[in-house]
């Protein structure tokens, strides 16, 4: 199932869903300390990692240009 984004102004499919666990690799750090992964390009921000983890993540919420997700324990 591909989410919309947007609202009714947009019809961008993501290609992540909101709820979705995924397996991803933390590629950067954001300027909030916040880790930075990637699906397909699009960015997740995950909170509590570091450069180089390897973690399975949950979608929290999703947003028209990044997503953000909290990791599975």
């Amino acid at each position: 199932m591909d989410h919309k984004v947007g609202g009714s102004y947009g019809s961008t499919p993501t290609p992540v869903d909101e709820g979705g666990e995924y397996d991803v690799e933390i590629v950067d750090v954001s300027r909030r300390g916040d880790g930075v992964a990637k699906i397909d390009g699009f960015v997740i921000f995950v909170p509590g990692t570091r450069r180089g983890d390897k973690v399975r993540i949950r979608i929290n919420r999703i947003n028209p240009r990044f997503a953000t997700a909290e990791v599975v324990k």
